[in-house]
């Protein structure tokens, strides 16, 4: 059996609350634990801890040198599923899904940071 069980980056945003609403009530996941600069929410078998920006010392949110990626079994399954959804977010927030030359099949979503998070789907030959 694997030692290792999953990855959960940490997601510094400047307003944790926002950002909540964007992962449960828009894609799904659930907070599980909630502090009040910090919370871990989770989605099948992923997971963010996100962290509310402290000040200077903090890692700049939104500043898209972070993309998140999920492996997704369908990720079309996952953006019917959302769909109604994501058409609440600006336009131009979400791309895809699309056919990616390098074999994937992606749905790009921007989080209310600036966050990029990139749910993809390999393509088989």
């Amino acid at each position: 059996m694997s030692n290792f069980i999953q990855v959960t980056p940490f997601m510094h945003v400047d307003d944790l609350e926002r950002a909540l609403t964007f992962f449960t009530e828009i894609l799904g996941f659930e907070t599980q634990l909630r502090f009040d600069d910090y919370a871990y929410v989770h989605r099948e078998t992923v997971g963010f801890r996100i962290l509310r920006n402290m000040g200077s010392d903090g890692a700049p949110p939104g500043n898209r040198r972070f993309c998140y990626y999920i492996d997704v079994r369908d990720v079309d399954q996952l953006y019917a599923e959302l769909k109604p959804k994501l058409d609440t977010l600006p336009k131009g927030d979400v791309h895809g899904p699309v056919n990616q030359s390098y074999r994937q099949r992606e749905l790009l979503v921007l989080a209310p940071d600036g966050n990029l998070l990139a749910f993809g789907q390999a393509i088989t030959r």
